[in-house]
Parts: C-alpha cells; sequence; structure tokens
C-alpha cells in the first residue's frame, strides 16, 4: 500500500487515512506530496488519484481518494481496530460527524489552520464569526459527548479524530473551550497512532512579513 499526503504533514484529511492505516495494523508506504510546486497536478498522480488531492491510497492495482471514503474502504476490508462503530445508526451518526466537520465551520479552519495544530500557536482573536462557529462547535460536542464521555460512542472511532483535532484547533490555540471538550481533546491527542502524526518531521514555517 501506498499513502500519499502533503508534504508538509498537515492536512487533516491525510492524518485521518494515517491513523486509519496504523489502527488496521497495515504495512504502507507514506509518500509525501510538495503541493506549493503542483506535484498532486503530475499525470501520474492525477490519474491514479482522480481528484489530484491527498490523501490518495493505492492498494494494489485499486486507488482512492478522500478521506472519509478511504477510511470507510479499510474499515469494510481489512480486520483490526474497527473505525466505525458496528451499530447501523452508531455508524451513520459517526458518517454525519465526518461530514459536517470537513463541510462547516470554515472561519475556525481559516483563523485556526492546522499549524495552529502540528506547528505552532497564532495571537490573532478570534473574530466574531469564527466564535459562533466555536459556539455552534461546542453545542454539538457536548450534546454528541455529554459530559464525561472518553468517546463518541461505546469504543473509539475514526471520528474521534476528526472532532478532537477540530476541537484541538482551539484548545492548543490557548482558546477558550469548555473544559470538559477541552480534556477530551487532550485525551484522544495522546492515542498511539495519533502521536505518530503528530510528531512527523514537518519542514519550518516561514516568518510572515
Amino acid at each position: 500500500m501506498r499513502l500519499y499526503v502533503d508534504s508538509n504533514y498537515l492536512s487533516p484529511y491525510a492524518m485521518s487515512t494515517f491513523v486509519a492505516l496504523q489502527e488496521k495494523a497495515l504495512a504502507f508506504q507514506l509518500i509525501p506530496l510538495d503541493l506549493a510546486a503542483g506535484a498532486h497536478r503530475e499525470h501520474g498522480f492525477a490519474r491514479a488519484s482522480i481528484t489530484q488531492r491527498v490523501p490518495t491510497l493505492v492498494d494494489g492495482d485499486f486507488s482512492l481518494s478522500e478521506s472519509s471514503a478511504i477510511d470507510e474502504y479499510l474499515d469494510e476490508l481489512y480486520p483490526g481496530t474497527p473505525l466505525y462503530p458496528a451499530d447501523p445508526k452508531a455508524r451513520a451518526r459517526a458518517r454525519q460527524v465526518q461530514a459536517w466537520l470537513r463541510s462547516d465551520l470554515m472561519p475556525i479552519r481559516q483563523e485556526r489552520s492546522t499549524e495552529v495544530v502540528f506547528c505552532r500557536p497564532v495571537e490573532r482573536p478570534l473574530s466574531a464569526e469564527a466564535r459562533a462557529s466555536a459556539a455552534r462547535l461546542f453545542d454539538a460536542a457536548s450534546e454528541l459527548l455529554g459530559k464525561d464521555r472518553d468517546c463518541l460512542f461505546d469504543r473509539w472511532s475514526i471520528a474521534d479524530v476528526d472532532l478532537a483535532l477540530m476541537l484541538n484547533r482551539l484548545v492548543l490555540n490557548a482558546d477558550s473551550v469548555p473544559g470538559h471538550l477541552a480534556d477530551y481533546a487532550r485525551r484522544q491527542w495522546q492515542r498511539p497512532s495519533i502521536q505518530l502524526w503528530v510528531n512527523q518531521k514537518r519542514p519550518p514555517l516561514e516568518d510572515a512579513g
């Protein structure tokens, strides 16, 4: 197997598939692409990916992009740690959480990029739009988790990776986050498969200005 990711190791979606492969204990080659140099548009990769996006997984003669699709593919084909709940309703909820976090909360994603999570915090305060998005995030996460749950469901799922990352955009920047949600995000971050991604060697960020 080959997993193509961004060469800065900043993509939350590449992280999701990396963690999924680690949890399944599958052997794979991690191949970083320099997106700034247009490596994702080169013919060989573009043909395999179809969407010209990372992550892209190549498994034998089959290739697939889009992280949630890859996560589901791995869970359906390979043994190891289940990535999704077995119960159909809980599984649907996990997919809902993943889809929501990939398509919404743009002000948070713009003002607290994954550079905050994996490299260094920023000093500028959240805008009114980002604070409103954060409030919606907290409401939804509290509804899903309650006050004392370690995971979204009875056991860990790949959706916990996505939710913890979104919360950690704020937690790791010392923004205000309800205590029970900050504790959840910090606990999730200690999972060994997540720490393997967190500790990837990244090129230094260029200083603004």
